[in-house]
């Protein structure tokens, strides 16, 4: 098998040499006089169609500031300078003006909406370019999911750049609703879906060499080549890196993040709803080194885009926290674009797309208006008067997701010993720690303590409907009572229970059945808050702000019911995580993510 897909590869770089297809020919008099009448404009021969005058522009080229007008013909700049004329003019009366935003490395899917509400979103914070993963809908639903984002995101005034999701699933270690090998990912680079191989999971499949993965590095050769690899150094590092991965977004400390920059990997700074690395990264950066970091948010729910936004966010508090402002913008900028490689855009210079942001404090950059390709599409913090933002119809593929054998799940842990491992949930962070407690047994059965923070856990497989289950124990949630449970779990996405007590827990799963997939909240049999995810049990069809509303309702019951931290659903998503440090439960097992493998729950079990 690996020998065919090698050859079926080979034989692709033999017939396209890895480069773009020829143009058709019946596109280059279209081509021709399009560029005819940019030049034409550039030259100040002709009017542009738009004239943003009187702005300061940030010029991530040069580091400076530049007093300068912007020409902008069609979806493009033409030129930059005085002696334009145009047939609109929008006088800026010295606001700046920055190139649009880019997103280094987002899941769409972990903001709970579809592609045109996740725009609605952050299309007001001057964020016009997404490098997307849509891996969370492909461990769904495989391809379809694949195609369904990249369809659904197409004729936005948000650039949504796909890149092709490796991790399907993860690693052996769970049950994913699909798999997606090399010719997979193949096909979907030749039909023109994705731009780039997104983050390489399974990381020690790279370092060790597993043909099916090295298979899919190869299929992407040219391309951009994401990476994650939580607490890797030495001479694993260098195995990775030689591997062809180019990017990173998992560091949590300076010295790790500094030995991967070394090493030549592109720093992506992240800052997501549960994990915020950004404060800790910052002293990174320096003017000798910062041309090779990025920021991007990952995960983010819709209450922290839409209370305090996105890149934008991290823009400030880079600047808030003393990193020049050009050098800021070029993180969130340039840098990114250079990355993947998307050389039309990333800055403001002729010929470039006309995406960028008009915002009046360089030390706290908020936009007040944002364009995409020479048109207003947001303004006063919201989506600009006359764009249409629509999310297609659910096909079935993606609608009818959740198959769980109901009959076989079963909450009870027998105890076969004193001491069991407990998840250790940290705040702000996706790494876990391995405690070793006593464990409460009560009639021959392991038990919550919620007296010591103690809850138990369980993943359901919601894929196959075979009735696989495991259980487990984990601290760091602080409920003193009531059962958390959801379809969105990184990033098998199975059915994922967290509660103080069996009858909490089974009625928070039964909520999630009516709904055919979401989030809720129960405390014994009454169902607190609810939130539908019908999109592969990961998404609403809703509008952006209903979702954060009903979100909010979540957040609300599980502080009442006793729990501390800023996002307990989206901290119980990762712990199921089978690739992030260090102990995490899957529907197979616990897993020791070390160790790569199972591991008891009970230390001292017969």
């Amino acid at each position: 098998m690996t020998r065919m897909v090698g050859r079926k590869i080979r034989a692709n770089r033999a017939n396209r040499a890895n480069l773009p297809d020829p143009p058709d020919p019946r596109s280059i008099p279209v081509f021709f006089m399009s560029v005819t009448q940019l030049l034409a404009v550039a030259r100040g021969d002709e009017p542009a169609d738009l004239l943003l005058r009187g702005g300061r522009l940030v010029n991530v080229f040069s580091g400076t500031i530049e007093e300068a007008d912007i020409a902008i013909h069609g979806e493009r700049i033409a030129g930059i300078g005085p002696g334009y004329r145009a047939r609109q003019i929008v006088d800026l009366r010295g606001a700046y003006v920055a190139p649009g935003l880019i997103d280094a490395h987002v899941h769409i899917e972990s903001s709970l909406c579809t592609p045109a509400q996740f725009a609605a979103a952050v299309l007001p914070c001057g964020v016009t370019t997404a490098i997307t993963d849509p891996h969370e809908i492909a461990n769904v639903a495989g391809l379809a999911g694949v195609r369904f984002m990249a369809e659904s995101s197409r004729g936005l005034p948000l650039r949504v750049v796909t890149m092709a999701p490796a991790a399907v699933p993860a690693t052996h270690l769970e049950t994913s609703g699909a798999t997606l090998g090399p010719d997979q990912l193949a096909a979907l680079l030749a039909e023109g879906t994705v731009h780039g191989l997104a983050e390489l999971m399974n990381f020690p499949g790279v370092i060790h060499g597993d043909p099916a993965v090295l298979a899919k590095i190869a299929a992407f050769a040219g391309r951009p080549r994401d990476g994650h690899a939580p607490a890797l150094g030495g001479h694993r590092l260098n195995a990775y890196a030689a591997a062809g991965v180019q990017t990173e977004h998992e560091c949590t400390t300076v010295e790790e993040a500094a030995q991967k920059l070394a090493r030549g990997f592109y720093i992506l700074i992240r800052e997501a709803t549960n994990a915020r690395n950004l404060r800790t990264l910052l002293p990174l950066i320096t003017p000798a080194n910062h041309r090779r970091i990025c920021f991007c948010t990952d995960d983010r729910q819709p209450g922290d885009l839409l209370d305090q936004g996105s890149i934008d966010y991290m823009l400030r508090e880079a600047i808030a926290n003393r990193v020049d402002p050009l050098i800021a913008f070029r993180l969130a900028t340039l840098n990114t674009a250079e990355c993947y490689g998307l050389h039309d855009r990333g800055a403001l210079a002729p010929g470039r797309l006309a995406d960028l942001m008009i915002f009046d404090d360089l030390a706290a950059p908020r936009a007040r208006q944002v364009y995409a390709g020479g048109r207003l599409v947001a303004e006063k913090g919201g989506i600009a008067p006359g764009v249409v933002l629509t999310s297609p119809a659910i096909p079935p593929a993606i609608a009818q997701t959740m198959r769980v054998k109901w009959e076989a799940i079963d909450l009870r842990i027998p105890a076969r010993g004193e001491r069991v491992r407990v998840i250790g949930s940290l705040a702000d962070q996706l790494v876990t720690e391995e405690r070793i407690l006593p464990a409460r047994v009560v009639d021959g059965l392991a038990e919550a303590d919620p007296s010591r923070d103690i809850l138990k856990m369980a993943v359901i497989d919601r894929h196959t409907g075979r009735g696989g289950q495991s259980l487990g124990f984990i601290q760091g949630f602080g409920l003193s009572r009531g059962a958390l449970a959801g379809t969105v779990a990184h990033d098998h996405h199975n059915l994922v229970l967290i509660g103080a007590d069996d009858r909490s827990m089974w009625s928070a799963a039964q909520a999630v059945r009516e709904m055919g997939g979401g989030l809720a909240i129960a405390e014994g049999e009454q169902v607190l808050a609810r939130l539908p995810l019908p999109v592969a049990g990961l998404m609403s069809n809703q509008p952006v702000a209903a979702v954060r509303a009903a979100y909010d309702e979540l957040l609300a019951a599980a502080a009442e019911l006793g729990s501390p931290l800023h996002d307990p659903f989206m901290a119980m998503s990762f712990m199921a995580l089978e690739v992030i440090p260090k102990l995490k439960l899957t529907d197979k097992g616990l897993v020791d993510v070390e160790k790569f493998g199972f591991v008891d729950l009970f230390v001292d079990g017969n």
